[in-house]
Order: structure tokens, then C-alpha cells, then sequence
């Protein structure tokens, strides 16, 4: 019922919220890009994006699709690579960056292990920006982590705005610096906090350094102050600051996977865990289930 062609098609255009980036990203026209969606929007009888000349959205219904059209296509690549025999094999340096901590992606790691035993994966868990850096010096073969949003490289895993999060009974002095919990450089949610404040020209303070999410995470709890941090993945015990804090806005982030410039024995591996994430993109962006 589903062509896999508008399936990934579908995929690019909400990811990336524009036809034009879609067709770049998939080396296609921009007009077969918009006959792809057409056609499915079709097959489903249902309107999936709402677009204007400014901007693209999803709708309901195509908020429905992602999550089908992500599972449609990894079961369709797993019956694929089945039948034809393939088989990866090598070293795979995969660096992951601290915001997936404690969602799901450890799931999605297990079946990519599961899928390929013989590839030896090897996980590193760091700062976005030190996982960049690693990864131009040759080190990392592939790369899930933020960017900053001037930056073109990498291709959209999905994008969120970052917010102002906190201990539930913090309460800020207008009269005093902000007390900042942040990542050590070269954080870029730590770059982003610091430039939107000197923006508004707030004064700040920092109250908190830590490499660890989980850190960074006790001491919000512990009330020392605020922490930038993506939307969608708020820990459980820390709330939005007020907007009658008064604090900047502090804009979207995109989430990207980036390969490594270098040709390595490893890159069908990474291509693999590449179409893997992208295949269960939602899945990163909800906790991983507590034990009790």
C-alpha cells in the first residue's frame, strides 16, 4: 500500500520541515519530492503536512505516520539485507552525545547488536561539541549529537527548541545574576545559554560545571540554579522556568547524525545504525523505562 520511495520521501520532508532541504538531502527534485508526498497523502486519504510559502507543519495525521513509516521501512531494510545476504562485519566508533543518556537509544543500540553481531560496536557517550571534534580528528566513525544551527553538516534526526528547566520550587532574583548549570566548553547548549543571556544583556554566574548529564541533573534537583535543556527531553523532577522569569529565549536545536569524512571499512556499519536511528527516531525521544 506504501511505495518505500515516498516512505523515506515522507520522512526527509518532516524531518527537515521543507520540501527544498528534503530534495537536496535525497538528491531528487523538488517537484518529485512534492509528487512523493501527493502520492501518499493519497494512498492514505489523509492531508499530512500543512505548508505555505513560509513554512511546512505536520498534522495529526501525519504525526501518526511518522512512527509508521519509520517501522515500515526498518522492517523493509532487515527483510532486505535477510534475503540478499549480507553481512557487516568490523569496528564500529559510534559516538552518542550525553542528551540520549536516559532515553531509549540503548533499545535501539541492542537491535542494531542483535541485527549484526559481527560488528564490534564501540560506544562513546560525550559533550556534542568534543563528539564533533572527535569526529573531524578521525576518531568516530559516526556521530548522534546537536549542532548548532548555523552548522550544515549532518542529516536530521529531529529538531527541538530548547527551554529553561529547574528545580519546581526555584525561585529567581531579578536583582541577581542568573545561577547557570551548564556543561564544561565546549558544550554547545552551554554556548547557547551564555550567548542568548549577553544578548538580553542579563548578568549570570555560573553555579554549576559538570561533564554528566546526570550532574547536572542532581543539581537542578538540589535547587543551585537553571539549565538549558531540549524540550522534549525534560528529566523527571525539573520543571520549565516561568516565562515571568524573565529569561531569553533560547531557540530551536537540531539533533543530527554526522558520518565521518573519511572512507573506512566501517562506514556500510554506519550506514546501517544510521538508517536504524532514523528508522526509530521517535524512540529517542521518550525515557527509558525505570526499573523498579
Amino acid at each position: 500500500m506504501y511505495e518505500p520511495s515516498q516512505l523515506r520521501t515522507f520522512l526527509a520532508v518532516a524531518q527537515t520541515l521543507s520540501f527544498t532541504q528534503a530534495a537536496r538531502r535525497l538528491g531528487l527534485r523538488q517537484s518529485t519530492v512534492s509528487q512523493h508526498v501527493r502520492r501518499l497523502e493519497d494512498a492514505t486519504g489523509r492531508q499530512l503536512f500543512t505548508r505555505d510559502t513560509h513554512s511546512v507543519e505536520l498534522t495529526e495525521d501525519g504525526e501518526a505516520m511518522l512512527g509508521f513509516a519509520r517501522r515500515i521501512l526498518a522492517v523493509h531494510e532487515q527483510a532486505a539485507a535477510f534475503f540478499t545476504g549480507t553481512r557487516l562485519r568490523g569496528r564500529l566508533r559510534f559516538g552518542a552525545s550525553e542528551d540520549f543518556v536516559l532515553t531509549r537509544l540503548p533499545e535501539i543500540l541492542e537491535g542494531f547488536r542483535h541485527e549484526h553481531p559481527e560488528v564490534d560496536l564501540e560506544l562513546t557517550v560525550e559533550l556534542s561539541g568534543t563528539l564533533h571534534e572527535q569526529l573531524a580528528a578521525g576518531k568516530l566513525d559516526l556521530v548522534l549529537a546537536k549542532r548548532r544551527p548555523e552548522d550544515p553538516r549532518g542529516e536530521p534526526v529531529w529538531q527541538d527548541r530548547l527551554v529553561w528547566i529547574g528545580a519546581e520550587r526555584l525561585r529567581l532574583d531579578p536583582e541577581r545574576p542568573v545561577p547557570l548549570i551548564v556543561y564544561p566548553p565546549p558544550g554547545i547548549t552551554r554556548a547557547l545559554a551564555l550567548e542568548a543571556l549577553q544578548r538580553q544583556g542579563r548578568e549570570w554566574r555560573i553555579a554549576c560545571t559538570s561533564g554528566s548529564l546526570n550532574g547536572l541533573i542532581a543539581a537542578a534537583r538540589a535547587g543551585l540554579g537553571v539549565m538549558a535543556h531540549s524540550r522534549g527531553l525534560i528529566p523527571p523532577g525539573l520543571v520549565r522556568v516561568p516565562e515571568r522569569s524573565g529569561l531569553p529565549e533560547l531557540g530551536r536545536v537540531d539533533f543530527v547524525l554526522v558520518h565521518g569524512r573519511r572512507r573506512t571499512t566501517a562506514q556500510d556499519a554506519a550506514d546501517a545504525l544510521a538508517a536504524k536511528i532514523l528508522a526509530g527516531g521517535d524512540r529517542l525521544q521518550q525515557r527509558r523505562r525505570e526499573g523498579p
